[in-house]
């Protein structure tokens, strides 16, 4: 028994199979995610503790110049209002106690976490460009994907705080 196969649809059959494989994965985020990761200092931060309040989880990384700049508007905002919380996840393979040193130089009033690109968050997209900003609102939903840096200015007026 023979088959035949016409050109085209070898070559459609062909390019399916490969677009299956280069695509990247993206499944759907929650609009209410679960995060539950243990901080560099050793405390567990968990999102669901935090309802009632907005939560900026913040995807940076040492290397990454405007991750850097957004920081200390991320901390200040944090300290200046009682109802915000933050959580800053590191996203690099870098070794915890070097992320620590940088710290050390860099203070945030907000705890971080390491999320390496192996072990990726469960709930939560991986980041397509650092820094990646999600705004959890109190309700504990997404109220907001930010791809880039934020500022003080920027974060009042999404979360609509003075």
């Amino acid at each position: 028994m023979t088959f035949r196969f016409s050109r085209p649809a070898v070559w459609t059959a062909i390019s399916v199979v490969m677009l299956a494989f280069a695509a990247p994965v993206w499944s759907a985020m929650p609009a209410q995610p679960t995060l539950q990761v243990t901080t560099l200092q050793g405390k567990t931060f968990d999102l669901s503790a935090q309802r009632g309040k907005w939560v900026i989880v913040n995807f940076w990384a040492t290397w990454c110049v405007p991750c850097i700049k957004e920081m200390p508007d991320i901390s200040r905002f944090v300290a200046a209002h009682p109802n915000v919380r933050a959580i800053g996840l590191a996203y690099e393979d870098s070794d915890p106690a070097d992320i620590k040193a940088f710290l050390a130089k860099r203070p945030v009033v907000y705890p971080i976490a390491q999320v390496t690109l192996d072990k990726p968050l469960k709930d939560f997209d991986q980041p397509r460009g650092l820094p990646t900003t999600y705004l959890i609102s109190p309700d504990g939903k997404v109220a907001t994907h930010i791809v880039g840096p934020v500022t003080e200015a920027s974060l009042a007026k999404l979360i609509g705080q003075p």
